[in-house]
């Protein structure tokens, strides 16, 4: 069966949002162009891997001879984007594994999400899986030009960052204002 690829190439809209309270929050990968939209469910930690290997990416792009592809420093003011995440929220799939590249004939950052699959353990270790089983169903593909990478970067951080607060003496999520410390022995 042949890859149903979502693509999108200069989307409307591309942001990292999530649905729920801090500590119990659902992140997605949103994408729109016009009427097309697709979320993909991800872990909080790829969100923020995502962030820092875009800003990596650009940063690496902007310090090239002469800056060629225009990649900003900072995130240009028109492109700030701080509304919520579309309605209704329909997960496409959840995501595995991740890819981000460049492509320098367009100037694009690519983005690609692929779904979650699960592999029993036992299966695995009784027989040789056939790589063409292991091919996807599915994929979310995303370009977008560097101003938009450097937006949706620092608007992912923002995201990841704005769940529970982390405890300054045990370094743990806070649920509420009875947090009790669990530090380590030796500590008190």
């Amino acid at each position: 069966m042949a890859t149903l690829v979502h693509g999108f190439d200069w989307p409307d809209r591309l942001v990292v949002g999530t649905v729920g309270q801090p500590g119990s929050r659902t992140f997605y990968l949103q994408a729109r162009t016009g009427k097309q939209m697709v979320s993909v469910a991800l872990e909080k930690e790829q969100s923020a891997a995502l962030a820092e290997r875009i800003e990596e990416v650009l940063d690496e792009l902007m310090v090239e001879d002469g800056n060629p592809f225009s990649v900003p420093a900072l995130t240009p003011e028109g492109l700030v984007d701080n509304d919520p995440l579309e309605q209704p929220v329909e997960e496409q799939f959840r995501a595995g594994a991740m890819g981000l590249g460049w492509d320098p004939a367009t100037a694009q950052i690519v983005i690609e999400a692929f779904p979650y699959v699960e592999i029993d353990a036992d299966e695995l270790a009784a027989e040789e899986i056939d790589v063409v089983e292991l091919e996807p169903t599915e994929v979310m593909v995303v370009r977008i030009p560097v101003g938009t990478a450097r937006a949706f970067a620092k608007r992912t951080r923002e995201v990841v960052g704005a769940g529970r607060p982390i405890c300054p003496l045990c370094r743990v999520p806070m649920d509420s204002d009875e947090h009790v410390c669990e530090l380590p022995d030796g500590f008190r």
